[in-house]
């Protein structure tokens, strides 16, 4: 099977952006957000989102805000046509990224309770279970799992991300060297 090793590039989310990420949003939320959200979103000084597009298309998004020392991942998607490529953890890094760059000495998100592969992912960059908000997704009723990342703020950490970094950017060579 061919690796498909279009580049990724990762880059704040434009109003020109919305048409695609409401599009997104829809193939991957069965209650998506107001086109409204994103807009006012773009606006908030408090927020920051990303869009990850090929050379051809916006494949996903991600969003956080950094209210006072605290970061809160919103969103994140990627297109189920191209899942399976560390677009998500991409995303993910970039925003963890900010989030210390604002200077959060923690994090946190809601996920799915049967969304396991997006917990292991956020495991994967030291969240950890913290709470369960019953009922939370209003279109299933679905709990979510609350999930908090410390001491984000340390070298430790940012060594972490810089390593995570690293990883993903050796397995993208290593992908394109195989073709």
């Amino acid at each position: 099977m061919a690796v498909d090793t279009a580049p990724i590039s990762v880059e704040p989310m434009r109003q020109c952006d919305l048409d695609r990420v409401e599009e997104i949003d829809r193939r991957c939320f069965p209650l998506p957000w107001q086109r409204s959200v994103y807009e006012t979103e773009l606006h908030n000084r408090a927020a920051c989102y990303l869009i990850a597009r090929t050379t051809e298309a916006i494949v996903g998004y991600g969003g956080c805000w950094v209210v006072g020392d605290e970061g809160h991942l919103t969103t994140l998607a990627v297109d189920p046509d191209f899942r399976g490529k560390r677009i998500g953890e991409r995303l993910l890094l970039c925003l963890m990224e900010e989030v210390v760059l604002r200077r959060a000495s923690h994090a946190t998100l809601e996920v799915r309770e049967s969304n396991c592969p997006a917990q292991q992912l956020y495991r994967k960059y030291g969240f950890r279970n913290a709470a369960i908000r019953k009922t939370y997704y209003s279109d299933t009723g679905e709990n979510a799992l609350v999930m908090w990342a410390d001491s984000i703020h340390t070298t430790v950490y940012r060594q972490r991300l810089y390593e995570l970094r690293r990883q993903l950017e050796a397995v993208r060579s290593a992908e394109k060297a195989s073709l």
